[in-house]
Parts: structure tokens; C-alpha cells; sequence
């Protein structure tokens, strides 16, 4: 579980680019909590916190709680855009969440017991297929990572998402079919000797 993390911010007055520009030279980020059936408000945070909180790693699946004029909002980052050249943060986008909201999140997958794979040990490879899954649940209930066991996968298999132990209340946004998460492929030398063989036979 991805802990909450938290954030200090203040409501913007002016809006538009003059003013995100004063904002940035500063050293606040303008940014806007939108959704939850109540209005847009435009707010700026300190950018050093927000890079402490980017750094995390996980910043975009974690509950963000802003303190924004004596009041804290229950929030989950939703985009945070940043500067082409320099990579500093430009603007971010937070959507407002309740206890019992249900939130589309992207979670890294992480593969554990590759020692374990009969596949692997021949030499083959793990082809990752999708390095994030977007997963549906709480906002409580956001899992830090999926994780895929590839213990006794053969050269040729594939991982699909029902061989994955998901976390109790979360679950993939993609239903309708039993999709690919890795498939473990032979290596090139393998496949061209296997080839050469059966062209000798």
C-alpha cells in the first residue's frame, strides 16, 4: 500500500500563463484540484515538496492530502506536466477522492521468482508485454506494485492476468479479455539452431 502522502498549498487568485510564470520564478508550482462534484480550485504548492514527493517513485498512485487554507482535501495526482528541457515540473492536476470513490490507477508490475522458471534457466527471456496495469479500486486500497510469479513458466508461455494474485478490492480495468502480461521467449541463438535442425531432418 502506497502511503498517503502530504502536501501544503495555497489558492491561487490570478490564473493564465503571466501568472504561472510569476508563480514557477517563485519557486511554486500552480496546479488544480478538480472533480468530486464541486469546482475547479486553482492552487500552487511549493516546488521542492512536490519533488520530494515525485521522487517517491509512486507519487501517481498514492492518496495526496493538500492542506489548502485550514482545510485538507483528500486527493490522487492525475498529471503533473513538466518542462521539456529542463524536467522540472511545470503544472499538476489532483482529482478529488472520498473514502468510498473507486479510482483507475496505473500500478508497475514486478516480477519475482525468475530462478524459478524452468524457461528462464534454458536461456530464454522474459518479454514484458505491459509494465503497468491500470487496476480499479479504492483509493485506500492502491497496491505499490502487482506482482507476477514466474515460477515453472516453459520457453513459449504466456502470463495472462488470471495466473495473478491480485490485492483483496483491487481489480483490472480491462475485463473483457484474459490479456497477456509477459510471454518467456527463446532467445535468437536457440531459435536459429532449433530452425537449422528441422531443416536438416
Amino acid at each position: 500500500m502506497s502511503e498517503t502522502l502530504t502536501l501544503s498549498a495555497e489558492t491561487r487568485d490570478r490564473v493564465g500563463k503571466g501568472a504561472s510564470h510569476a508563480l514557477r520564478r517563485e519557486g511554486r508550482i500552480p496546479a488544480v484540484i478538480y472533480g468530486g462534484n464541486e469546482e475547479p480550485v486553482a492552487i500552487h504548492l511549493e516546488e521542492k515538496a512536490l519533488n520530494k514527493a515525485l521522487s517517491t517513485g509512486h507519487f501517481l498512485n498514492s492518496v495526496v492530502e493538500l492542506a489548502v487554507g485550514g482545510k485538507t482535501i483528500r486527493t490522487l495526482p492525475k498529471d503533473v506536466a513538466f518542462h521539456p528541457v529542463t524536467d522540472r515540473p511545470l503544472h499538476a492536476d489532483f482529482l478529488r477522492v472520498s473514502k468510498d470513490s473507486v479510482v483507475h490507477v496505473d500500478v508497475p508490475v514486478v516480477f519475482i521468482n525468475e530462478e524459478k522458471s524452468p524457461g528462464l534457466k534454458k536461456g530464454g527471456i522474459l518479454n514484458v508485454v505491459r509494465h503497468e496495469l491500470e487496476m480499479i479500486c479504492s483509493p485506500d486500497a492502491i497496491p505499490d506494485d502487482i506482482v507476477v510469479d514466474v515460477a515453472g513458466y516453459e520457453v513459449g508461455d504466456s502470463i495472462h492476468i488470471s495466473a495473478v494474485t491480485l490485492p483483496a478490492g483491487v481489480k483490472p480495468a480491462i475485463t473483457d479479455r484474459d490479456f497477456t502480461i509477459a510471454t518467456i521467449v527463446a532467445p535468437s541463438s536457440l531459435k536459429s539452431e532449433e530452425g537449422e535442425a528441422a531443416a536438416e531432418g
